[in-house]
């Protein structure tokens, strides 16, 4: 079982090795912020790509349009008319009354007129700027509703990329005094009066529970912040959708009574600027590229989509933004890592490496790819969850790449031990069955030692010693290259692997490196081998002829040719591989070759033994030469012979 658990983890090393170097690469580049612009515009696409959520008819927004400053004539809008409006408005009995307009000064005429307003609307909230590092930035509260405790700051974080993405709750003044921001104080009035109160967590001072919701403070690296600015208590805005996304009618019209009686009756009304001149506006996740005034939000609009979140997530449950922590997200990028790597280790082998990655492989990329973004997404858009998408993207993409490079080399290693193992000595068919089968035959860089049923071919020149001592070392070397050179290419025609030159002998192995799994391949082999003898022999006999026109002696030569089991694998060292074949099979071959050299054949003598004559199926014209005792074996052997 540990052996089988060792193979495994060795046959995908590439996987092991490439895998957790990329995601340790891509958690890094994210760890220092190089991500994080690119997983906020994810987020904002998947804001852009979620389905329009229902208009929360509990908020309703009062809203100066450009038209209502021409009709008033005067920015900002005078006391007297801001107090019709708010008398207005109160008269139709609204819950809560938020004015998101700037009044710490008076603007004349009919001040006192707004200061009345003021002391008698226990349900309006006003604003406030506060900038502790500037005081002279700060904007004061109108002073009346500051004296009753009715102002909230209206303070915003913005993001590196000038979009809001973040609800501001709390701050803390002069490290003790806790201020509370306009969207909270007015959703807290709003659900006080359902008995809905904000109350700590017993688990946790930092969170708290507001009806049916759950809040937790932002902290610095939540998504895809990284060292993100986490002062006071802000929480993820979970927008309900782009500009107009809330109930609005404009000054004039509430002023002009063009509105229904009842239409402000037990809501949270809002207050605030809506005209392009008065640029309250702010980029948000629906803005897409910062190009247009008209894909900004007005900053009431803002105020509402906070507010909103506070009652949805109080009265239904509504979740805000939830993001994993930050070992999980590892988890997460490894695990995208590791389908890259693993997808292009396992579909290598289907398209090749004719291009950057194979067909197949490239194919399952995307496949994978959909799959993470559509399940972010729908994490998304079903439970809020912000999922990152961007790192486990590049980790997918980058160990699918890393994977592609490692194979390359991989292979260039493996195909380099091949050709070392094999050299000129194979078939063009058969190093592509090598190549094709190399996981199989290959481990370590060396081929595996095999046991098979093969059949082996030695060959060797009849008195060649003779002809050696006649022959000067320049013409002999000559000479017997031309022969070797014949004889080997005669091998590889017919199939075999010409596993060795012994001096003048050759030996060549038919049924190797690919183990024969049937008899009739093994029949095959055997033929093949015998077919090869006497090609040999017809190719002796055409050198003979050029040999005896360039003056160089003439010679014949002997076959043995034996089938039976055989172990083959790759001998030696790193800095010299050979692939060759052993066993007993390989002894009868070569002793048949030099058995009774007084027996004669003509040009070409082929013996062969019991295994390979049962194998040749009466193929070829045989003569059996009897029960023999081979040279250095003690059992006897049924020997025939090939007849030319």
């Amino acid at each position: 079982m540990w052996k089988d658990l060792k193979q495994k983890i060795w046959a995908g090393r590439g996987v092991w090795t490439v895998a957790p170097g990329v995601a340790g690469l891509i958690i890094l580049l994210r760890l220092l912020g190089f991500l994080q612009t690119w997983e906020w515009a994810a987020l904002d696409q998947y804001f852009r790509w979620r389905p329009q959520e229902p208009v929360d008819e509990r908020i309703l927004v009062v809203g100066i349009s450009e038209a209502d400053l021409k009709k008033v004539g005067q920015w900002p809008i005078p006391d007297n008319v801001l107090a019709e409006l708010l008398k207005k408005i109160k008269a139709q009995n609204p819950r809560v009354i938020g004015l998101d307009l700037y009044r710490d000064l008076s603007v004349l005429p009919g001040h006192d007129e707004l200061v009345n307003v003021f002391e008698t609307t226990p349900n309006l909230i006003g604003i406030e700027k506060i900038n502790e590092q500037d005081p002279s930035a700060s904007v004061a509260p109108p002073p009346v509703l500051d004296q009753r405790e009715q102002v909230g700051f209206n303070n915003v974080v913005i993001d590196a990329d000038g979009k809001l993405r973040r609800s501001l709750l709390y701050m803390v003044e002069n490290d003790d005094q806790v201020t509370v921001s306009f969207g909270m104080r007015l959703a807290l009035m709003y659900l006080a009066e359902q008995d809905i109160i904000s109350q700590p967590s017993q688990t946790n001072p930092l969170i708290f529970h507001l009806g049916k919701g759950t809040f937790q403070p932002f902290s610095a690296n939540d998504g895809g912040y990284v060292s993100a600015d986490d002062g006071g208590y802000q929480i993820l805005l979970n927008y309900k959708g782009p500009a107009r996304t809330f109930p609005r009618v404009s000054l004039t019209e509430v002023l002009e009574d063009r509105i229904p009686p009842d239409l402000m009756r037990d809501r949270l009304v809002l207050i605030g600027a809506t005209a392009t001149s008065l640029n309250d506006f702010f980029y948000t996740p629906y803005s897409g590229d910062k190009i247009a005034t008209q894909e900004r939000t007005p900053g009431i609009e803002v105020q509402a989509n906070m507010i909103s979140q506070l009652l949805s997530s109080a009265l239904e449950g509504r979740s805000g933004l939830k993001t994993w922590s930050e070992p999980i997200e590892g988890i997460w990028i490894f695990l995208w890592s590791l389908t890259g790597a693993t997808l292009c280790w396992v579909l290598r082998d289907a398209g090749g490496l004719a291009k950057l990655l194979p067909r197949w492989t490239v194919i399952s990329l995307l496949f994978a790819l959909v799959g993470l973004v559509g399940s972010s997404y729908l994490a998304f858009i079903i439970s809020s969850w912000w999922i990152p998408v961007i790192p486990p993207a590049l980790a997918l993409l980058g160990a699918a790449t890393a994977t592609t490079g490692y194979i390359g080399n991989f292979e260039r290693e493996e195909r380099h031990t091949v050709m070392n193992l094999f050299g000129r000595h194979v078939t063009k068919q058969i190093a592509e069955a090598i190549w094709r089968d190399r996981e199989q035959l290959l481990k370590e860089g060396r081929l595996r030692g095999q046991k098979m049923t093969a059949t082996v071919l030695f060959s060797d020149l009849k008195g060649f010693s003779t002809v050696a001592e006649n022959m000067g070392s320049e013409v002999l070397m000559a000479w017997l290259n031309q022969y070797m050179d014949a004889m080997a290419g005669t091998v590889l025609d017919h199939g075999g692997v010409v596993d060795k030159f012994i001096g003048d002998a050759v030996m060549a192995v038919f049924g190797v490196p690919i183990k024969r799994t049937t008899s009739a391949e093994i029949d095959q082999d055997a033929i093949a081998a015998v077919n090869c003898a006497l090609a040999m022999a017809q190719k002796l006999q055409t050198l003979n002829q050029e040999w005896q026109r360039q003056g160089y002696p003439q010679t014949a030569m002997r076959v043995g040719i034996a089938t039976g089991d055989v172990v083959t694998g790759s001998l030696g060292n790193a800095q010299r591989l050979d692939y060759t074949t052993l066993g007993d099979s390989v002894n009868v071959a070569a002793r048949l070759e030099s058995y009774d050299k007084t027996l004669d054949g003509g040009i070409c003598r082929i013996l062969i033994n019991e295994e390979t004559y049962q194998h040749l199926h009466n193929q070829f014209p045989t003569k059996q030469i009897g029960q023999v005792r081979l040279k250095g074996r003690e059992q006897l052997t049924a020997v025939y012979q090939i007849l030319l």
